[in-house]
């Protein structure tokens, strides 16, 4: 069938929303029951399938299988407490889930009606089980609207998220709005990219769209690459159909017919959904030709990247889309001038685009009302490390370190101390625990020396020396590095090695000076964003923890070697 208008497509989510009626409503009233088992990448890798497997044969064989449906969702989030199992209406949630609970989960739970105890998640602090999502100190502070969907819908199934307004927000643009209408509304939203450089999207909407050429190209930027990052491949596991929407409406909105993709090849489950939410979505005409029965024509490719970080650079990812190697090119001119094969390009993040059909939907002043005056809604951080709840969690901006690492991370392990937080990757910089009631927004995290980035975030606590953490950043900074100007072919590589020496105690103060001027070098010098905040993880640490540094120098008598600290006018090392 091929959805020609918005009113055949209500007529399809209204047939298609008993499958998730259970889920939205929890009528507990109800004979019928849904088991959702998240099918993330973690928990794939635990043997969720496997889970299914069983839950489904079990069911089957008491001769409950209409009544009783097993359904793989998306990534839950909390990915420390994986396989996540959760069962509806009656919204209880199971966590550590093992083969061999499967049986118990069916027998105790859905025969006789009794929660199997020991599989429910126990706070840490209150040593308390904890019975629903809602309860979990994990999930009250968060604000799922990227990851709305993920944990909640099957990603394999369309008409699953059409029954919760899939295509709506497309339907909408292409019959009832103009281009430019569409652009105004992403604009007032105050939507800024969530890759790590934050620029406003509906402006690069509009600077697109502006270009006159018969030819434009939309990209979708999903080449993840920070160490410790997973939260684009996690809304592509689980809601690939939100990310296919926006593309759509971003084309239609800057004038453009073909989309890509641009994937790394280590992400074969996102890949596998994506190839399948694709297929999909031709068939039921909301990709291809005369979409929603107007002249609009679009529709996407994948591309796979091999890996290299750099790739996440817009020109470098457009030049790796052309089969050329992974450089990024000076600018100007822009992508949204002259980007793919030379014609205007406009490329957004994952995170990005799965936030624009609830923008549409839900309308512009509702998502500014989340964050803050210059940072609007939500940012999706993948919080790792020395933290007690490891996982994916969605927060307003504005939201504080302290709030995201000891209320829903659930504080240190061990009754370890905090020592620092590292935000943006590689790119970022380290914040202290003078810094824990910072508010997470763009503009506040460059202010004390950090950045967004695309929202890793490692805790790391009073085991963790401050100059090895620098140097680990530095060595993936060197590896990835494409080569293509001197301070990122040869300048990382010297950073590195003058860490290498100072971690082997084997520096002198000189060799600490050197490494302090050259990172400034590196920073002020090299061709693109990679290398220009490579340098960022060895400025920062130096900043807040310049005794660690002095501890592995031989030539300073400690403590007083401190006095050795470089006058700050020489170097602009900033206080």
């Amino acid at each position: 069938m091929q959805i020609r208008s918005l009113e055949e497509l209500n007529k399809i989510k209204q047939k298609s929303a008993g499958k998730i009626a259970l889920r939205l409503h929890r009528d507990t009233t109800t004979t019928g029951k849904n088991i959702l088992v998240c099918g993330g990448t973690g928990c794939h890798a635990n043997e969720s399938d496997k889970i299914i497997k069983i839950l489904e044969a079990l069911l089957k064989s008491r001769g409950m299988a209409e009544q009783v449906k097993v359904i793989r969702t998306g990534c839950f989030g909390f990915c420390e407490q994986g396989p996540i199992i959760k069962i509806e209406p009656d919204n209880v949630f199971y966590v550590r889930v093992g083969l061999k609970d499967a049986k118990a989960i069916v027998e105790e739970h859905i025969v006789n009606g009794r929660w199997v105890e020991r599989l429910l998640y126990e706070d840490p602090q209150k040593k308390e089980k904890v019975n629903t999502q809602e309860e979990m100190t994990f999930y009250k502070k968060q604000l799922r609207v990227a990851l709305r969907n993920c944990g909640l819908i099957n990603p394999e199934d369309i008409y699953e998220y059409i029954a919760v307004g899939g295509y709506e927000a497309l339907g909408k643009a292409l019959t009832q709005m103009s281009r430019a209408e569409v652009i105004e509304i992403v604009k007032k939203s105050g939507l800024r990219g969530r890759g790590g450089g934050g620029f406003p999207t509906g402006l690069k909407w509009e600077i697109t769209s502006k270009q006159e050429d018969e030819e434009k190209f939309i990209i979708c930027n999903a080449d993840e690459g920070d160490p410790g990052a997973f939260m684009d491949r996690s809304i592509l596991e689980g809601d690939p159909h939100s990310v296919i929407e926006a593309m759509a409406i971003g084309a239609y909105a800057i004038g453009a017919d073909k989309g890509i993709v641009y994937i790394r090849a280590e992400y074969p489950l996102a890949i596998s959904r994506l190839t399948t939410a694709l297929r999909q979505a031709r068939e039921l005409g909301v990709l291809g030709k005369g979409i929603f029965g107007t002249s609009f024509n679009f529709d996407v490719r994948l591309k796979y990247g091999a890996g290299a970080f750099v790739c996440g650079e817009e020109t470098a990812l457009i030049n790796s889309c052309e089969g050329k190697r992974g450089e990024p090119n000076y600018k100007p001119p822009y992508p949204a001038e002259e980007g793919y094969w030379g014609h205007p390009t406009c490329v957004n993040n994952v995170e990005t685009f799965a936030n624009i059909p609830v923008i549409m939907t839900r309308g512009a002043e509702w998502f500014a009302s989340i964050g803050t005056e210059k940072s609007k809604g939500t940012k999706v951080f993948a919080l790792a490390g020395k933290i007690n709840n490891v996982g994916l969690v969605e927060v307003p901006m504005g939201i504080t370190f302290r709030e995201i690492i000891f209320d829903i991370g659930g504080g240190i392990p061990h009754g370890k101390k905090f020592k620092a937080v590292q935000t943006g990757g590689p790119s970022g910089g380290v914040i202290t625990e003078k810094g824990l009631d910072t508010p997470i927004d763009y503009d506040s995290l460059l202010e004390i020396g950090s950045m967004m980035g695309s929202g890793g975030m490692i805790v790391m606590d009073e085991d963790d020396n401050m100059v090895n953490i620098a140097k680990f950043y530095l060595e993936f900074t060197m590896d990835e590095a494409c080569g293509r100007c001197v301070p990122g072919r040869i300048g990382t590589k010297r950073l590195f090695e003058m860490l290498h020496k100072i971690t082997s105690g084997k520096a002198t103060m000189a060799d600490i000076d050197a490494l302090k001027q050259l990172a400034y070098m590196v920073k002020d010098s090299s061709l693109c964003g990679l290398c220009q905040t490579a340098p960022n993880p060895v400025i920062s640490t130096m900043k807040h923890f310049w005794h660690e540094y002095l501890a592995f120098v031989e030539d300073v008598d400690h403590p007083q070697g401190e006095g050795r600290y470089i006058p700050k006018n020489k170097i602009g090392l900033k206080s």
